[in-house]
């Protein structure tokens, strides 16, 4: 029987952040695996499974939520920074290190879209990890943004940016916008069906909020985890996309997947960017729990 508890740590700055740490039957140390969720996501958003999944097979496992996000702390909130993310995640890797059930020598990284990128980043500088998992990973924000943004809707977009940091020059808030809506006359982040019925899927009043701040875009369209793909060898690295990808564009991670070094693994899912949650679960999952069972069982 899997023991779920709640618990926390303190990363830089004195933030607290907060997951779930599951616990798998018999006597530890076991392997470990850290988990995280992708763009203005919360642990509620689908990962209880995966999370399950890998601790019946053995693992502790921890899946936090990022700060600004969810149970965490931190201000501004709904503030999505990839690389105060990835330094906090190092201070996860650091937590699972001292927990008495955990053997410090079996951690595994396990991240999914925009996570999936902290997972190559991660995987690439922190040779703490023995084996990742990047589930169809953010590569390129740039190329992402090439695909998802119309030319002529660019320069509203950058002039968004632009008042926006004039705002927070003169002491504003951070401005904020939708993360998902089927509205044309409401910003916001995604407007797919998939998109809309993943964010405002059932879960527990007062976890989320359906907005991000508007300096998240900018930060995202900076974000290149791609570039670290090669640096990841010797870590073992599993990437795991889906064949009709338009968030994080499969083509862009089929590319990475080639400049990776071994050792690596491919596996290919059916559906779009949000399948391997609902759809096509059981065989993402199972891909990772493969790859973790060798290189950390």
């Amino acid at each position: 029987m899997v023991e779920r508890k709640d618990v926390e740590f303190e990363a830089d700055g004195g933030v607290t952040l907060r997951g779930w740490l599951f616990l798998p039957d018999g006597p530890g140390p076991h392997p470990a695996i850290t988990m995280a969720h992708g763009y203005a996501g919360v642990r509620d958003h689908g990962l209880e499974p995966f999370a399950r999944t890998f601790a019946e097979d053995g693992f502790v496992v921890l899946l936090h939520d990022h700060r600004t996000f969810g149970a965490s702390d931190g201000l501004p909130r709904q503030d999505v920074d990839p690389w105060r993310q990835i330094a906090d995640w190092r201070r996860a890797i650091s937590y699972l290190e001292s927990r008495t059930e955990v053997d410090a020598e079996r951690i595994g990284l396990w991240g999914t879209s925009y996570a999936g990128g902290h997972a190559i980043v991660l995987g690439a500088t922190d040779r703490r990890l023995r084996a990742v998992v990047s589930q169809a990973p953010t590569i390129s924000g740039y190329e992402q943004g090439l695909r998802r943004v119309a030319p002529d809707a660019v320069a509203a977009l950058e002039e968004s940016f632009a008042e926006d940091e004039r705002g927070q020059f003169r002491g504003e808030a951070p401005r904020t916008l939708a993360i998902v809506s089927s509205d044309p006359e409401v910003p916001a982040s995604y407007r797919s069906q998939e998109a809309i019925d993943f964010y405002l899927q059932p879960k527990p009043e007062g976890v989320w909020e359906n907005e991000v701040t508007v300096r998240s875009t900018r930060a995202a369209r900076m974000y290149e985890p791609g570039t670290w793909i090669t640096r990841v060898s010797p870590t073992p690295l599993l990437m795991v996309v889906a064949l009709n990808d338009t968030v994080t564009v499969t083509d862009l991670a089929l590319g990475a997947y080639e400049r990776a070094l071994e050792p690596k693994r491919l596996q290919l899912i059916p559906g779009g960017h949000f399948d391997p949650y609902s759809d096509q679960f059981d065989q993402a999952s199972a891909a990772a729990l493969a790859w973790f069972r060798e290189y950390l069982a």
